[in-house]
């Protein structure tokens, strides 16, 4: 092995990207061959051993991307305290060791992807990269088209105004409609508070594309890997 940055060392281990390592180092959480590593240009070499929290880590031998379509009920955690069932819990046992791309809330489902890949993770995930993600969201009622406008323009959340979205009705349900929703932003719950903050409630959540990386095929509480173009066009983004 060639000599390593710290940060990258431990980012090719699965613990997150780059940034993140750069945090576990200044949390002096880091040790190489016993001694705590303090410096974030400290380079690793063949032979060190290099150890977080006491545990000793090695690089992925080789990354993993796989796809998951979560079902409602299940939330994107590694554990639960409550012990309710995680995503991790439906994986099969071979991809149990991956982390979850962003997340997707208990009650809504969709496209989840997970990786040990953590410069991805962090470039699909940060604000900057504005990398899209597309729903299917049906609300009680009917939308008009003065409330889609209010939405387009982006909506004010917690004191925060959205970044502009797309948002268009795909059918009419009777008492419900059905529309799809591109955003470019990861807030927590946030097509839900978007549509509650025009007063209407979501009743189905589902995330079906992350970039132009589509869901279809894929039956819920399965997953797959993901094949080489697609790895490389989420690389791209």
């Amino acid at each position: 092995m060639e000599e390593t940055r710290i940060n990258k060392y431990l980012s090719m281990c699965g613990l997150g990207s780059r940034r993140k390592c750069e945090s576990l180092v200044l949390e002096g959480k880091v040790k190489c061959n016993g001694s705590v590593v303090s410096n974030l240009g400290f380079l690793v070499h063949e032979n060190d051993v290099i150890t977080v929290d006491g545990v000793s880590v090695v690089p992925s031998s080789e990354f993993e991307y796989v796809m998951l379509h979560k079902p409602k009920g299940v939330i994107t955690s590694m554990s639960d305290d409550k012990g309710r069932k995680t995503v991790i819990d439906i994986l099969p046992e071979e991809y149990k060791k991956l982390k979850p791309i962003g997340r997707l809330d208990y009650d809504s489902e969709g496209l989840l992807l997970f990786t040990n890949d953590g410069d991805l993770a962090f470039s699909l995930t940060h604000p900057s990269h504005e990398v899209t993600k597309t729903y299917v969201v049906r609300v009680e009622g009917d939308v008009k088209e003065s409330q889609l406008a209010v939405l387009r323009a982006g909506v004010v959340i917690d004191g925060v105004r959205l970044s502009k979205c797309k948002v268009k009705i795909l059918e009419k349900l009777g008492k419900e409609t059905k529309l799809e929703v591109v955003i470019s932003e990861g807030k927590n719950r946030q097509v839900r508070k978007m549509f509650d903050a025009v007063g209407f409630n979501v009743v189905f959540l589902k995330r079906t594309q992350i970039g132009d990386l589509k869901l279809s095929g894929l039956a819920r509480g399965k997953c797959r890997p993901l094949s080489n173009a697609e790895i490389m066009y989420l690389k791209s983004l």
